[in-house]
């Protein structure tokens, strides 16, 4: 079986279906098929300028981004970008910058250290009872902070049966690899039956308890999430998929739709934030996030310290302001909408979890803790009471 990208219809005018879509029936149905918004993606400065005033800074930012990462933008995400403000936060996620381009002498092009961890091509094995396996380097929208900028955004074929093969075996012989994340690029990307057969086959090894699976698709481009689709997902359960959210105004009615069909097929929905500076570095954007998360039955997971991967240092914050959300997310919303606030370890540590302070002292039979309010309290071990 040879494995690819799903086929695209023809081409419609892109500049007439993104001003006019709601207009007329036909434009209506171009615009829900997944595989037209594909095909309609916006990649050129030309074709965006027709649509948009560019600063300086994106003209040339988009001059300059080639081969991976170039830009491209799915009609319906463009929909959701203020044209007006070139500060909109769904503007600065997908168009890309000048400031991409200013690298920093701690810039790193694997942050994560994911090529030392990986035993055979196309799987990282970093923790002891789990593994990721990149099944493609494409994706419907490329974000500009991506943190596998190295590998993600050419769009070649995805892994060959051959590559996967190798990979598979692996897992196979590896008894205490439990969880398979399976991610790229965007495995919703893929044409539903080559989804399938990567999923069957690890399936089929008894010691994988679940699979998960990473995803902006329901995002950037959420009439993928189609009826074929989640019966084939329903079909191996245990899955689970964490969605990539940025900012409350990515929650739109197709979004809803999108996640509730997910999450009526039985398939647990988790979020994955990154935190960006001028995108979600307000405590009040991010609990909006959180909660409208949870509203759409979507679990907030994690919150990401942004990853120090090379042309991203402007969408970098101090971890402060991590902590500072969680500490204003925590006691002041529902525990299911706080997540953990991590940093990704450079060079391949791991997840390391980073909050706010709440165990003040220890001593013998006796803790010291502050609650939310700033409040201070004694909490006794062992029926002691001192």
């Amino acid at each position: 079986m040879e494995l690819s990208i799903s086929s695209e219809p023809p081409s419609s005018n892109l500049a007439r279906n993104i001003v006019n879509a709601s207009e007329e029936p036909n434009e209506w149905q171009e615009w829900e098929d997944w595989k037209w918004q594909l095909k309609n993606r916006i990649t050129t400065l030309e074709e965006l300028k027709t649509l948009i005033a560019l600063s300086p800074s994106e003209e040339e930012g988009i001059k300059r981004s080639k081969g991976r990462l170039a830009m491209a933008i799915t009609p319906y995400f463009f929909s959701l970008i203020d044209k007006t403000n070139p500060n909109c936060p769904i503007r600065k996620q997908a168009i890309p910058r000048i400031e991409e381009f200013s690298i920093s002498t701690h810039d790193m092009v694997d942050p994560c250290g994911e090529d030392n961890h990986s035993p055979v091509p196309g799987l990282v094995h970093r923790y002891p009872d789990r593994a990721l396996l990149l099944v493609t380097d494409a994706c419907a929208m490329y974000c500009r902070y991506c943190t596998r900028r190295r590998m993600v955004g050419e769009e070649l074929p995805p892994m060959s049966i051959e590559r996967f093969d190798e990979a598979y075996k692996y897992i196979k012989s590896k008894r205490g690899i439990r969880d398979i994340l399976i991610s790229g690029g965007d495995p919703l990307m893929l044409k539903t039956e080559h989804l399938e057969y990567y999923i069957k086959k690890l399936r089929s090894i008894s010691h994988i308890d679940i699979i998960r699976l990473g995803t902006r698709v329901p995002v950037t481009l959420p009439m993928r999430i189609d009826k074929e689709l989640v019966e084939m997902l329903k079909k191996y359960h245990p899955i689970y998929i964490s969605i990539h959210f940025s900012h409350p105004r990515e929650i739109t009615e197709d979004v809803k739709e999108a996640c509730g069909m997910l999450a009526d097929s039985g398939i647990p929905l988790g979020s994955q934030t990154v935190l960006l500076k001028g995108i979600n570095d307000k405590p009040s954007v991010m609990k909006r996030l959180m909660q409208e998360l949870l509203r759409i039955r979507v679990r907030p997971y994690y919150i990401y310290q942004c990853d120090m991967v090379t042309g991203t240092g402007h969408f970098r914050t101090p971890v402060s302001v991590g902590i500072n959300i969680i500490e204003k997310l925590r006691g002041h919303t529902s525990g299911y909408a706080v997540p953990t606030f991590v940093v990704d370890a450079p060079g391949g540590g791991g997840k390391i979890p980073v909050g706010p302070t709440y165990l003040i002292s220890q001593a013998k039979d006796k803790v010291t803790l502050r609650n939310y309010q700033g409040n201070i309290f004694e909490y006794f071990e062992n029926g002691s009471g001192g």
